[in-house]
């Protein structure tokens, strides 16, 4: 075998770094385009677009990379020897040197993750396969620092005057003064921002119409767990404890959420709906509205120069016009209302949709004795939440390195990259699920992959739902302990049931409809207006230009006003570019 293959990964790397700096000093494109593969992709998060994009491809690389660094000031690329040093891994199915790099712009210093094809790897040949820049601190206002500043005195001669509490307590009600930072949505994706700004010396303030912290999750149906283990779960700066459970139940996570808010001690008001705002251009803040006792009458009117927008990649329920559900006089909720399975024992319930809610609630309500049924309007993706469902995040948060270097690795991973490792992951986890997914087919159940076989990730991705992560319902379903029926089948609806289009007739109590939310764009027009919704436009789902999810924590066509979420790991990972970007925003400002 050609000795290049078998070299230490570190000098490859080092060699690799010494001609992109003399590259990119001299920019010599030319230079610069022989350090990259063909069909290489670059992805930058902040640190020299100004955005999150991706640009594939080594003629197109070459000439945005040149301009971004000399731009942005980009210097000193070099192996991080802070971090996870370089190794060889797998990725995609290729045979990589992987490695973590530091670098310095004018903004801050940045941290990156460049990948070389092994095969690639010979004397004077290796060339990158994938590049991610991502903005790690910046200059003056890194986060060690700011908690430096805000550190407490060791005693205070006055024992009699404000103590820690009284302060903490005068602060949050902003009496005096507007937050930086309105963030509306107290779950994980506020919570998170509101942690990163935070340390970054940003006041923020988290406003939420539930009555208690937690209560999103806390209200939730009873059974329900996270899906994916805790070690991909984890939040900035406390990770959940070891001897929690691998897969982690709605009221710890609840609880969790109310604990995390109180120990780093985050603004939060509950009980509290935002109603609207407007955006004031010459002062550059907006006028926003918030009811904070709608019965008592108590009203605030705060003026932040930024809004925050996490109430979660899908906001508001969608509840289709569907013929003829008028005329059925039993109950009908929403599966956001639906609670638990415990009044309906022994009634027939129908569940229409077939993700993972629908599932989970039909589980429960099988779980409490009722007679229930799926009803199937689309094709849905079934994977085992074991193995299969796990394939995915094992990729990058199995042992081994920190989580900070997890991440970094994780988002280091542009679209088609991802596109091609899912694949091959989808394929192993249908071979894995085969008995059960031949089971489901023989029943009637319509299977689907994903966008070429993708499978789930990039379809939350893409429309934020659409799968289900088996832990039981599947089964129940492929032995027909839980019904199933197509959705076009149904003729239409009757005072107590539906009709069939073979002509026979079906009972219900109650019908759930597990059909989804509608995504925050149709937020964003109810609460800023037609005016702001339309120049931002599609929140959530591929950008086909930059290869990004749309509006994602970036700022957006509408100054001021920013959006935050997507899973547990995704808010972790992107709350920090966020919130480095509010940070330099008002930097700048002042």
């Amino acid at each position: 075998m050609d000795i290049e293959l078998q070299r230490d990964p570190k000098p490859l790397v080092q060699d690799w770094l010494a001609d992109l700096n003399a590259a990119l000093e001299a920019r010599d494109a030319i230079r610069l385009a022989a350090l990259f593969r063909p069909d290489a992709d670059w992805r930058d998060i902040v640190a020299l677009t100004g955005s999150i994009e991706t640009v594939s491809d080594r003629a197109a690389i070459t000439g945005r990379l040149v301009e971004a660094v000399a731009a942005a000031g980009a210097r000193n690329f070099a192996i991080d020897t802070d971090r996870s040093p370089p190794r060889d891994v797998e990725r995609a199915g290729e045979a990589c040197v992987e490695s973590i790099l530091t670098f310095t712009t004018a903004l801050g210093t940045g941290a990156g993750v460049v990948r070389l094809k092994r095969a690639d790897c010979r004397a004077g040949e290796a060339m990158a396969w994938t590049l991610l820049t991502s903005l790690e601190s910046l200059h003056g206002h890194d986060e060690e620092t700011v908690l430096a500043q805000a550190e407490e005195p060791a005693f205070d001669r006055d024992f009699h005057g404000p103590n820690w509490l009284d302060r903490r307590q005068e602060s949050s009600r902003y009496a005096d003064r507007d937050p930086t930072v309105l963030i509306v949505g107290g779950g994980h994706a506020g919570i998170t921002a509101a942690a990163r700004l935070k340390a970054l010396g940003v006041e923020a303030l988290i406003v939420d119409r539930m009555a208690r912290i937690g209560d999103n999750w806390r209200k939730r149906y009873h059974g329900l767990k996270l899906h994916n283990q805790k070690h991909s779960n984890h939040f900035p700066y406390l990770p959940f404890p070891q001897t929690w459970p691998k897969y982690i139940p709605k009221d710890k996570i609840a609880n969790w959420l109310e604990s995390y808010v109180e120990t780093m001690e985050i603004d939060f008001w509950t009980g509290t709906s935002f109603t609207g705002a407007t955006w004031d251009a010459g002062e550059r803040r907006w006028t926003a509205e918030l009811d904070m006792d709608v019965a008592g009458g108590v009203h605030r009117t705060l003026h932040p120069r930024h809004i925050v927008m996490a109430t979660s990649v899908s906001g508001t329920p969608n509840i289709p016009e569907i013929p003829t559900l008028g005329r059925f006089e039993g109950t009908v909720v929403h599966s956001s209302k639906f609670a638990s399975g415990a009044d309906w024992k022994g009634r027939p319930v129908h569940v229409f949709g077939t993700g993972t809610s629908a599932h989970d609630i039909a589980q429960d309500l099988h779980g409490n004795g009722a007679h229930v049924t799926l009803v199937q309007r689309s094709p849905t993706l079934i994977v085992n939440v074991e193995p299969g469902a796990q394939l995915y995040d094992g990729i990058y948060y199995g042992k081994g390195a920190t989580l900070e270097d997890r991440d970094l690795v994780n988002a280091s991973v542009p679209l088609r990259v991802m596109k091609q490792a899912h694949r091959i992951l989808t394929d192993q986890a249908r071979a894995h699920d085969a008995p059960l997914l031949d089971a489901l087919e023989r029943v009637g159940f319509r299977l689907e992959f994903g966008e070429d076989g993708t499978g789930w990730p990039l379809k939350y991705r893409s429309r934020g739902g659409g799968y289900y992560f088996n832990v039981g319902a599947s089964d129940l379903v492929a032995k027909g302990e839980i019904g199933l029926i197509q959705y076009d089948d149904i003729a239409g609806f009757t005072a107590t049931g539906f009709t069939m289009k073979d002509g026979s007739d079906r009972a219900a109590d109650l019908i759930v409809l597990a059909t989804g939310y509608k995504g925050q764009d149709h937020l964003v027009e109810q609460l800023f207006g037609t005016e702001i919704a339309g120049k931002v436009g599609a929140i959530w789902g591929f950008d086909e230009r930059t290869q990004e999810l749309r509006n994602m924590w970036i700022p957006t066509a509408q100054p001021g006003l920013w959006f935050q979420g997507g899973s547990f790991a995704q808010c972790r990972i992107y709350s920090k570019y966020l919130a480095l970007q509010i940070k330099a925003a008002e930097i700048h400002r002042d």
